[in-house]
């Protein structure tokens, strides 16, 4: 398994600050572990048993913790399963299989078993929605919708970022601050206790988790027109880890049915967005 942490010290700390956070998840919640192909998988599930599965997929360098302040509103509608991906910042193992490979499918097949879940719709945010289009192209027949944020393996992931990162990463906390301003947007002047601790935790991932160093694979053509499932696709313009223009042209020239939506002034992070996610979800966007 890959040292996905820079000490024990930090993978102790993040792992601490997480599970206090997920005792404050919004909602009654059941927290479970699954056994995969890949290891033991963290999932937290909430909302009405019986009702419409809903995945949650979160985005590099995240865990579940990312979507508690949607978890209401998507658990009011669905049964909801926020899963922490394999080889990230949260409870599941640290495995990274190949991404240019079927790896992750089979392991969201091993997950959806452990749940008994024969269909689902998904959200996911990043490589959360990288995945998400990754499992639906593979498995189109068990997927229901998919509703993605800034997804990648569309547009090009951009390089400049890269030297950007060098560069402020040896300007210490300052820089650290500053690549989380380009990546997020400037924090708010004033941000709720809420908003503030969660964006702390934020910064104790960045410091002592090891992200993934890999280029997405980017879809081809014939894999984004299997997705003939309802899609909706959110990207922000001022992404400056992803081409979301051309994600934009490509996604509406392979899927004539997807709802698109450019944000011009957004960046890779796009909050606000869940009355517009759930609406789509229900079946009630445009697409």
């Amino acid at each position: 398994m890959p040292h996905i942490y820079r000490s024990a010290e930090g993978e102790r700390q993040v792992r601490e600050r997480y599970a206090r956070f997920l005792k404050h998840w919004p909602v009654a919640n059941e927290q479970i572990r699954i056994p995969t192909c890949q290891g033991e998988t963290f999932v937290v599930a909430s909302g009405p048993v019986g009702a419409p599965a809903l995945l949650l997929l979160h985005g590099g360098a995240a865990n579940s913790a990312m979507w508690m302040g949607e978890a209401a509103a998507f658990a009011s509608v669905f049964r909801v399963y926020a899963i922490d991906l394999i080889g990230e910042a949260g409870f599941s193992a640290p495995s990274r299989p190949s991404l240019d490979s079927d790896a992750h499918a089979l392991w969201l097949d091993d997950v959806l078993e452990g749940l008994s879940v024969e269909r689902a719709s998904i959200a996911g945010v990043s490589l959360g929605g990288w995945l998400a289009l990754d499992y639906a192209s593979r498995r189109p027949e068990r997927i229901e919708r998919i509703a993605v944020l800034c997804p990648g393996g569309v547009g090009r992931q951009k390089v400049g970022i890269v030297f950007a990162t060098i560069g402020l990463k040896m300007c210490g906390a300052w820089g650290k601050r500053k690549l989380l301003e380009l990546i997020l947007g400037r924090p708010r002047a004033n941000p709720t206790p809420t908003v503030k601790a969660f964006m702390e935790f934020v910064s104790l991932i960045h410091k002592y988790f090891r992200p993934r160093m890999v280029r997405l694979p980017v879809f081809a053509d014939d894999a984004l027109r299997k997705l003939r499932m309802p899609v909706l696709a959110i990207v922000g313009g001022r992404d400056v880890l992803l081409d979301s223009a051309q994600t934009k042209v490509r996604l509406q020239r392979n899927l004539v049915h997807a709802e698109v939506v450019f944000l011009p002034e957004a960046r890779h992070f796009i909050p606000g967005q869940t009355e517009r996610v759930l609406a789509f979800l229900k079946g009630a966007g445009s697409s």
